[in-house]
């Protein structure tokens, strides 16, 4: 796992910047209803989404949590007396705070299944009545983009990825709630080229070859003798899913979330 503390400086250059940052906002407020007035943003990282989450709309108010010090301090800068410091998992909020939750590339990162049944469980239990849930799945298979570096990876050890589509749904329905929509969006300048790779590899990117493990200098080596070492490879997508809180607005608030979530899939 890495240390988000150390990463913080270092996070939105190494991951797109703000041009992933817009395309992933446009994403989850596809599918975050019109008439949403208050969103969660979960895991906030930098607040570099969260931010634009919050001037898309001048009516929506946009709260922002991270578990990481100094994540919550970069964040507070963008978005000051809007940020606080807690755990996805134990939420500091009462029961049907908010019209709208959202977790974005948070999911994969939890430890085990019952991780992502806590933080799936807070989130159902913070949402009104009507109100919506977007999150990211999958994380892991949308790096997979078929290029000769996913050949090199692909002997790797692997585990059972927590955040995949259906567990997720699963244990939403186990919560009350019930899919309204999905929608993918590119990470704009996460396309990883063979030394970004090995760097990534070395600083324990991929859990199941941790810095120190002979096999990561295996891989290591048969990264570095690919060609074109500083290309990147195409831009993976990301899939979100929305799962709503059935309540008295439901209906109206679930048309304008599928409705919208067409338009942000890739033609």
């Amino acid at each position: 796992m890495l240390d988000y503390d150390k990463e913080a400086e270092r996070y939105d250059a190494s991951r797109g910047g703000e041009p992933r940052a817009r395309a992933a906002a446009e994403g989850v407020l596809g599918l975050v209803p019109d008439t949403a007035r208050s969103l969660l943003d979960l895991a906030c990282g930098t607040g570099i989404v969260t931010r634009r989450l919050a001037a898309a709309r001048s009516g929506l108010r946009v709260t922002g949590v991270d578990l990481t010090t100094e994540m919550v301090r970069r964040a507070a800068a963008r978005l000051p007396g809007a940020v606080v410091r807690a755990d996805a998992r134990r939420l500091p909020f009462p029961d049907g705070t908010f019209d709208a939750v959202t977790s974005v590339w948070l999911l994969h990162l939890l430890p085990g299944p019952e991780g992502v049944r806590a933080v799936v469980a807070e989130c159902a239990r913070v949402l009104r009545p009507g109100g919506v849930y977007v999150t990211t799945v999958d994380k892991a298979a949308a790096h997979n983009v078929g290029s000769d570096i996913d050949a090199v990876l692909a002997a790797r050890p692997r585990i059972r990825a927590v955040d995949e589509s259906a567990a997720v749904e699963a244990y939403a329905a186990a919560h009350g709630l019930v899919p309204a929509g999905r929608a993918r969006f590119r990470g704009r300048g996460q396309g990883r080229s063979p030394r970004r790779t090995i760097a990534d590899l070395r600083r324990g990117w991929f859990v199941t070859l941790p810095p120190g493990d002979p096999r990561a200098d295996v891989f290591a080596e048969r990264l570095a003798a690919l060609p074109d070492q500083d290309r990147p490879r195409p831009d993976p997508w990301f899939t979100l899913r929305a799962f709503r809180k059935p309540g008295e607005a439901a209906a109206g608030r679930r048309a304008g979330a599928t409705g919208r979530s067409r338009r942000t899939s890739p033609r």
